[in-house]
């Protein structure tokens, strides 16, 4: 991991795009302006790992509900009249 030092409205760049501002230092907490292109996502990191947290939650539902259609799907075929 990089360590860097900043002061009050010092910055980082990181790559070509984006840009990291400290905007705000108050007791513990630092308060910071990140600049980016529109395509980046930026969040914090507890708000990431949600959204990570419920993707894998969706996407295994979607597994279940593919699932479920096969079961129907062969259900329905077992039961056509002949």
């Amino acid at each position: 991991m990089l360590v860097l030092t900043r002061r009050l409205n010092q910055s980082i760049k990181i790559g070509d795009d984006i840009e990291i501002t400290v905007i705000e230092v108050r007791g513990d907490q630092v308060r910071l302006g990140v600049s980016a292109p529109r395509d980046v996502a930026v969040h914090r990191k507890e708000i990431y790992l949600q959204i990570q947290q419920e993707n894998r939650a969706a996407a295994l539902s979607g597994a279940e509900a593919a699932n479920l259609d096969a079961v129907s799907d062969a259900l329905a075929v077992r039961s056509k009249p002949k």
